[in-house]
């Protein structure tokens, strides 16, 4: 993140709160079929207004058939950073003394979100700042819910000499919980925010709320492993989380045999594509599904890089991964499913402190999407793939409008025509996406 265009100074916060600030930097529902190459172009001109409430009860009975079926349904979601300012609207917020070259206050980042859009009440329960995404997690009761947890939740003062630094109060974990998330993968450019203090404070906190992690560890042997979950009558979910200096993850991050940090890809090549394949293999079984989640790439910019893709395939080519969760990238980018199998390679924020800052609009890094993913244990292969559309408002996810939506599904349209995919706009707002088999 850099220093935004419009920095100011919210004086009137020396008053209130005692600190002097000043300002920094800067999201749809969608279901995923198959289609034959034939019927993608006829179906994406289809429109849904005449067909609005046989859609939403057709959606209703997936819902319900796949909840009984063997279908394992996953939640997925960008960048989780309820570090810095949601932390401090939250019951127990932390220290906000930030080290940023234009920003020394977490509540600057309040103060913020509060210019923009009104008054936000303080303190918040644990569950207000996922807004509407719980009553759509409620209805859809996936299997797993999993997130990529964008910050160090820890009380360290020991500030790493970055540009931006996050964190959580540990008693503030329950925010977490109140989305009933299963997994939190944590190799990403934030989780060692504030040093090895923190992640190790970070790792004991996130066990003790019994929540699965991967991607950290206080060695290589258990950054690399991956979180296993079992779906009860259906099978195993494992959960490899990986990191590339792509995302600004520093190289003295990498966890090593004596060394904590996190598990740092060290290049795209061959070998690791080896050993990742050897990894996955002693661990999965018939029927296990295997994410292989990636924090990499810039934060702005659709351009999915050549390298990237091709590792995407080589994943599912030679390391049997079932399911790419690529997230970085303040927004959403396109989606593949390649050879039967999904890959999303960028996800886009999905909870952060960036309301009310300028720059990178044309983006609109305050949209957020909602992942929810279908998928045939016995195969590996996708099933269907429905995304909600949220909005980042007063530091909490509501739906999206219906104008936001179709943006969002234009934006996924134009960049999925690359990658083989298609969006269409359901009830509700619920985008689908159809790809050629």
């Amino acid at each position: 993140m850099k220093p935004p265009d419009n920095v100011k100074h919210m004086r009137h916060q020396l008053e209130r709160r005692g600190f002097i600030v000043s300002a920094v930097a800067t999201g749809f529902a969608m279901a995923l079929r198959p289609t034959c190459a034939q019927t993608m172009t006829h179906s994406s001109g289809v429109s849904f207004a005449a067909t609005e409430t046989s859609a939403r009860n057709e959606e209703q009975d997936s819902v319900r058939s796949q909840q009984e079926s063997g279908v394992v349904s996953l939640f997925l979601c960008g960048d989780v950073m309820t570090g810095r300012g949601i932390d401090q609207i939250l019951p127990h917020s932390g220290n906000p003394v930030l080290f940023e070259g234009y920003m020394k206050s977490a509540i600057g980042y309040v103060d913020l979100a509060e210019e923009a859009n009104g008054p936000i009440p303080e303190p918040v329960e644990f569950s207000y700042i996922w807004g509407d995404a719980l009553v759509e997690l409620d209805r859809r009761k996936p299997d797993l819910r999993i997130i990529n947890l964008e910050t160090a939740v820890t009380r360290s003062n020991d500030v790493e000499d970055k540009a931006v630094n996050y964190r959580m109060h540990p008693d503030n974990t329950p925010c977490i919980t109140a989305a009933k998330i299963d997994c939190c993968t944590l190799a990403n450019n934030h989780v060692l925010d504030w040093g090895y203090s923190g992640l190790a404070e970070t790792l004991e906190t996130l066990k003790q709320a019994n929540i699965k992690i991967a991607g950290a560890g206080r060695n290589i042997q258990e950054a690399q492993a991956p979180a296993v979950m079992t779906v009860s009558r259906k099978g195993r979910v494992l959960v490899f989380s990986f990191g590339s200096e792509t995302s600004g993850i520093p190289w003295r991050w990498a966890a090593t045999s004596n060394r904590p940090g996190v598990n740092l890809l060290p290049d795209l090549s061959a070998k690791t594509i080896r050993d990742i394949g050897n990894s996955v293999g002693q661990v999965k079984l018939r029927d296990d599904i295997a994410v292989a989640s990636i924090h990499w790439g810039s934060n702005w910019g659709y351009q999915v890089p050549r390298a990237e893709r091709e590792f995407a395939h080589r994943l599912i080519d030679e390391a049997d991964v079932d399911i790419v969760h690529g997230h970085s990238s303040h927004h959403v980018k396109g989606i593949e499913v390649y050879k039967g199998k999904l890959i999303l390679y960028g996800c886009g924020d999905f909870l952060n402190d960036y309301e009310g800052i300028s720059g990178h609009e044309a983006y609109r890094g305050d949209l957020a999407l909602m992942y929810f993913v279908s998928t045939d244990p016995s195969s590996g292969n996708l099933i269907s793939l429905e995304m909600v559309p949220m909005q980042i408002k007063h530091l909490r996810l509501s739906r999206a409008s219906d104008e936001d939506a179709r943006w969002l599904k234009n934006i996924l349209k134009r960049e999925g025509e690359k990658l083989g995919t298609t969006v269409e706009l359901g009830a509700d707002n619920t985008l689908m996406l159809r790809w050629a088999v």
